[in-house]
């Protein structure tokens, strides 16, 4: 390794202690980061490397730089979530903030019903196994206690969720479910942890499985809308006026 990589290695990166702060609420959009000078001065490294890390920020749409003013941040319609150095810090840093987690709830609320109504009608027995596989890791390690075991049921509720968004067959939804995992990951994880009703959470799972395996596209997206307002109420978010099924002409519930 190069002496300058072991001291990019050592010294302290601005952008990834900024993106704690934004993640985590401290700075809302609007708010100015603190200048140049003074993160230089607290972290004891040179403008130009404070710089380069305001750089990294401002590529991906979190910050703007506003001439004599500073570092202000950016509405979050305007940041790229879907970049991996904003998913890994989504991940990492958001769950303390309310705001963050709603949008992704909402964007969730307004997808997830039409990618379980897809997958109703084109997942394949291989897809099925994988969702089932997936159901069936939940339910085992919901009935375990400790850490491992919590660890192990939000992987297992990640993959079932990853493997509905695989069964519709279509290259984008797959594509999609895989770069939102970590914000996905970040929900599930939160959810599970203050969920009041675990049994509860798991049976609107299995209605969305089952609706799925006998290819009942209707009832697949209202089990979606179960799963994810069961993730709201954990979450203590209202899910809102957001979601786009709310116009969908679909059967009738059965009574």
């Amino acid at each position: 390794m190069s002496t300058r990589s072991r001291q990019d290695t050592a010294r302290p990166s601005i952008a990834d202690h900024l993106a704690r702060e934004i993640f985590s609420g401290r700075y809302q959009p609007g708010d100015f980061v603190p200048k140049e000078v003074d993160l230089a001065e607290r972290f004891a490294i040179n403008r130009s490397a404070v710089r380069s890390d305001l750089r990294q920020l401002v590529d991906v749409g979190i910050i703007e730089r506003i001439s004599g003013h500073g570092s202000k941040v950016r509405e979050y319609d305007a940041w790229n979530i879907l970049d991996p150095l904003v998913t890994d810090w989504m991940t990492r840093y958001a769950a303390p903030n309310p705001e963050i987690q709603r949008e992704i709830l909402a964007f969730r609320l307004d997808v997830e019903p039409y990618v379980g109504m897809t997958a109703a009608r084109r997942a394949n027995a291989r897809d099925l196994v994988a969702i089932e596989e997936a159901f069936e890791g939940m339910e085992r390690e919901m009935h375990r206690s400790g850490q491992d075991a919590k660890r192990l049921h939000s992987d297992y509720d990640i993959a079932f969720h990853v493997a509905i968004f695989r069964a519709t067959h279509n290259i984008v939804w797959a594509q999609l479910s895989h770069i939102l995992r970590p914000s996905i990951h970040m929900l599930i994880e939160m959810s599970n942890e203050s969920a009041t009703d675990p049994e509860a959470s798991l049976e609107r799972h299995r209605d969305l499985m089952e609706a799925i395996r006998a290819r009942r596209p209707a009832a697949a997206f209202r089990a979606a809308q179960a799963v994810l307002a069961g993730t709201a109420d954990a979450l203590g978010i209202a899910p809102g006026d957001a979601i786009l099924g709310s116009q969908l002409d679909l059967p009738p519930k059965p009574a």
